[in-house]
């Protein structure tokens, strides 16, 4: 049985809280850090990468980006992957799962009823565990475990 996989439908860099999300046709992901010019990338950070599943956002009549996600998928759900699993992004980037990304208030703010909706469907934080470049269209394959 293959490995699910699919691709990354969108990428978005948070610039800073209230800022449109910038879409960057190429973003770095640097190892133990995050992306390039993220407001969330710093070392140590459980949260560096933010996915979200590109069907949940069809679901609730979203875009890529309405969540502040950084990385939109399309081909798996990212939802219920467990902490420790690995996603091979790219040529090169390997992101660690950290754990689910609960709503938060700002969810409400987008439509009332939307924070309730989207628990257990926020989206998954991951880590980077080892860098390269990330692009819209690149493959993205759950590649295993850690131990």
């Amino acid at each position: 049985m293959n490995p699910p996989s699919g691709r990354i439908l969108a990428l978005r860099l948070c610039r800073g809280p209230r800022i449109p999300m910038g879409a960057p046709g190429e973003a770095a992901a640097r190892a133990d850090f995050g992306l390039e010019g993220d407001r969330h990338a710093r070392r140590g950070s459980p949260r560096q990468v933010l996915l979200v599943d590109a069907a949940v956002l069809a679901a609730e009549g979203l875009s890529p980006g309405d969540l502040r996600e950084n990385l939109t998928v399309e081909g798996f759900p990212v939802d219920g992957l467990a902490p420790g699993t690995r996603l091979r992004c790219g040529a090169a980037v390997v992101l660690r799962v950290t754990g689910p990304c609960e709503p938060c208030s700002f969810i409400e703010g987008i439509r009332p009823g939307l924070r309730e909706r989207l628990r257990g469907r926020r989206g998954t934080l991951a880590v980077v565990e080892e860098g390269g470049a990330l692009r819209a269209g690149d493959s993205c394959t759950v590649s295993g475990t850690s131990g």
